[in-house]
């Protein structure tokens, strides 16, 4: 799967420059006069991202130069691997080692094609593993991203509970954690009954997907929404609306790639993880606007609106996750279109009851260049999904602060003395960008895993060699 980033490439490969902004001139008086007339008829300036192939004296490439920004920089080398003539290249010894690994992630994620359905054009080329980088972190963060985008990408015909159940089976599969499955009629025997009303009217039986690993250090509880597909229930979307359903279980798709992080890293915690995976069809059964559902901890909750499902699902999960008292429990959902009119696309939107905790989070996002913004549980938000005859309504009537609501509905769900944390994603990119193809998108996950590493006592490691100029 990373075979485009390998500790072993026969010779050496092209070396890539990078040039940081500010070096350029200093840079471009360094090479011989011939390189100077190449750069200047190309109108080469080094922007970030931008490179150029200078050949050597015999006309093949010599040296590839790349406009770079200072500090750790993934996306400036996204665009290489495909744009590159194909072969081997490596970078230079004396770069940092942080921007090392970010380069050789950057590289990693540039190289990946959603190649189940239809071949690739060509073959990224290959960048040897620069030695400095950490390259069990690189490959940790490119396989998770790289997990979120396959599941993401596929479509629902071949995505759904059960196939999203069985990814989380490999995974467990492969780290050895305890691994089971609550399906169909079962939810209702096990009290799950806002999962399974959701789910009951697809021909594909809902289900509650849960794995456990580690038995030492913070308990931590991992939640994710599963709608393998959203067609809105009763309450239909436009076919617009429907267009990108395929990804409304991005949620659960990310905190399986942060739980595969988390055993990767063998990171002293103990893990639970949490998938209610269902699919919101139509059919003679479907649950219906105005139904009153129990939830698993007892509160009834009155159906405003069908679409509104995703919240449904991940309250009764929620429910059982509180149960056990973890010390930082963490739901991830594509939850709303309005923390998208928020916020657009790049942006997921935290939800915390923790100052202390939103701020770590912040914090270890800003430090991956995987970014965050929060955004408040203003409580007296919390009228507008009253119900004058259930404990809570999942949509209420007003159109205002959609994301809010929805997020102060997961609330009552958990006990407020719990460290949680509710990320409202958009798991997407709508255009094409370097090392982001158009389609799937992991957001959040590396940010989170340097914080629960934090948490576990195991910080991730400093390295001196970044505080080095390029």
């Amino acid at each position: 799967m990373l075979e485009y980033v390998s500790d072993r490439i026969s010779g050496h490969g092209v070396a890539i420059e990078p040039i940081a902004e500010g070096g350029f001139d200093r840079w471009v008086k360094q090479q011989s006069p011939i390189t100077q007339a190449w750069i200047a008829a190309n109108g080469y300036k080094a922007k970030a991202g931008q490179h150029l192939v200078i050949p050597d004296s015999s006309g093949a490439i010599g040296l590839v130069a790349l406009g770079v920004n200072h500090g750790r920089d993934i996306w400036s080398y996204g665009d290489l691997p495909l744009s590159l003539p194909e072969g081997d290249y490596r970078l230079a010894d004396s770069l940092a080692a942080e921007s090392a690994s970010a380069a050789a992630l950057g590289w990693a994620l540039g190289g990946y094609a959603f190649d189940r359905y239809k071949k690739r054009s060509r073959q990224p080329s290959r960048l040897l593993m620069p030695k400095q980088a950490d390259k069990d972190a690189v490959r940790r963060e490119a396989a998770a991203i790289f997990l979120v985008r396959d599941l993401v990408n596929t479509p629902a015909e071949d995505m759904g509970p059960a196939e999203l159940a069985a990814a989380a089976r490999d995974v467990a599969r492969r780290h050895k954690a305890k691994f089971s499955v609550i399906v169909g009629e079962e939810l209702l025997k096990k009290n799950y009954p806002c999962i399974h009303a959701v789910g009951r009217a697809s021909s594909r039986p809902p289900r509650l997907i849960d794995m456990r690993w580690g038995n030492r250090g913070p308990k931590i509880t991992l939640v994710g929404k599963g709608v393998c597909f959203d067609s809105g229930g009763l309450d239909i979307k436009p076919s617009s609306g429907m267009l990108m359903m395929k990804k409304d279980m991005g949620g659960a798709a990310h905190v399986l790639a942060l739980a595969q992080m988390i055993m990767e890293g063998n990171l002293p915690v103990r893990l639970r993880l949490m998938i209610p995976a269902v699919e919101n069809s139509i059919s003679a059964n479907a649950y219906r606007p105005m139904d009153i559902i129990r939830s698993r901890k007892g509160l009834t909750v009155e159906i405003g609106n069908t679409d509104a499902e995703g919240r449904v699902i991940l309250c009764d999960a929620l429910a059982e996750a509180d149960s056990e008292k973890p010390d930082l429990l963490i739901d991830m959902a594509t939850l709303t279109g309005a923390a998208r009119v928020a916020l657009g696309p790049d942006l997921p939107v935290l939800y915390a009851n923790d100052d202390a905790v939103a701020e770590s989070a912040l914090r270890h996002g800003k430090a991956a260049d995987d970014a965050l913004w929060r955004m408040p549980l203003h409580k007296p938000y919390r009228k507008m999904i009253d119900s004058p005859i259930a404990d809570i309504n999942n949509s209420g009537g007003s159109t205002f602060a959609g994301s809010i609501t929805a997020a102060l509905f997961l609330a009552d769900f958990v006990d407020p003395a719990t460290h949680w944390m509710h990320f409202d994603i958009m798991a997407w990119n709508p255009g094409k960008r370097p090392g982001r193809p158009e389609g799937a998108e992991a957001q959040a996950i590396r940010g989170l895993f340097s914080l629960i590493a934090e948490r576990a006592g195991r910080p991730p490691r400093k390295d001196q060699a970044s505080k080095t100029k390029r």
